[in-house]
């Protein structure tokens, strides 16, 4: 997981979050016993957020966990992804964040590396958008990385990207580009939507480092790139789903574009078992 002081900033305000004043169902349980655990993926999928467990106990307490698989692995249901051993209480509060976390990136991952195989082109990248879970955006991204994905800007300073409104705002595809351009320093990209041939060969007379070809069929995307160079990279977005994905193979663009990879989480089934914890049924 990438910037590790990030990471520990955000599961304080998760586990303060659930936690509040105390965790009531162990304040009278033996919650100083050493205990061990398992973490087991109920369903096939691509592994992520295996930095999660260890962080989240290091802040709680005295527990040690080992992964078994590593991220972007593919499992079958029935893998224990994790192991963990500590104080009773450390494993049993910290569950519920971890799980969440683990299902959620666990899930992108496994969307994104689906989307990929149905894509089957590897000359066009997938990339995620900005479209994330308020305060999730660094576990959102990440999962996209392990799936196979691409990161697309991580906040409003990862590049200029000119959309429809920030056009009209200027008065023009060309006025926008342009008055960028005069501002912002040589290491910043520029990026501009386009949604007519108008729009397009403005953006291309204008040098913009990246052009976005918005809510366009892979039919059209295909005639549009002929008109680009070679020195601009060309984005498709709007509506690409699963189910439509794999007839944007070929068409050209370098990058596909998903918002639902990340707003359409669907999380992928992971459980959290103590060792021995057998419930008994009562008899007769």
């Amino acid at each position: 997981m990438v910037n590790h002081i990030l990471l520990v900033e955000k599961l304080t305000e998760f586990l303060n979050e659930d936690i509040n004043f105390d965790d009531v169902s162990m304040r009278y349980l033996a919650g100083s016993n050493q205990i061990a655990g398992s973490f087991i993926a109920k369903q096939a999928g691509v592994v992520c957020g295996q930095t999660i467990p260890q962080a989240a106990y290091d802040l709680l307490g005295d527990a040690t966990y080992t992964p078994i698989v590593a991220d972007g692995e593919l499992v079958v249901a029935g893998t224990v992804i994790g192991k963990v051993e500590g104080r009773a209480a450390t494993l049993l509060t910290g569950e519920r964040v971890i799980l969440n976390l683990m299902q959620r990136m666990s899930g992108i991952a496994s969307k994104t590396a689906e989307v990929i195989r149905k894509l089957d082109d590897p000359t066009i990248k997938i990339t995620d958008t900005r479209k994330t879970a308020p305060g999730l955006r660094l576990f959102d991204k990440y999962a996209v990385a392990v799936g196979g994905g691409v990161n697309h800007r991580f906040d409003l300073t990862g590049g200029v990207m000119l959309k429809d409104n920030h056009i009209a705002l200027a008065g023009g595809v060309t006025q926008a580009v342009k008055s960028v351009q005069r501002a912002v320093g040589p290491l910043t990209p520029i990026e501009v939507e386009v949604e007519t041939e108008t729009e397009l060969r403005e953006a291309i007379s204008a040098k913009a480092d990246v052009i976005m070809f918005d809510n366009q069929t892979p039919q059209t995307i295909k005639k549009w790139q002929q008109l680009v160079p070679d020195t601009i990279k060309i984005e498709a977005s709007g509506g690409i789903t699963e189910e439509t994905i794999s007839n944007f193979k070929g068409c050209g663009a370098n990058y596909l574009s998903m918002g639902n990879l990340t707003n359409a989480v669907s999380p992928l089934d992971v459980s959290f078992l103590v060792q021995g914890a057998v419930k008994r049924v009562k008899s007769g």
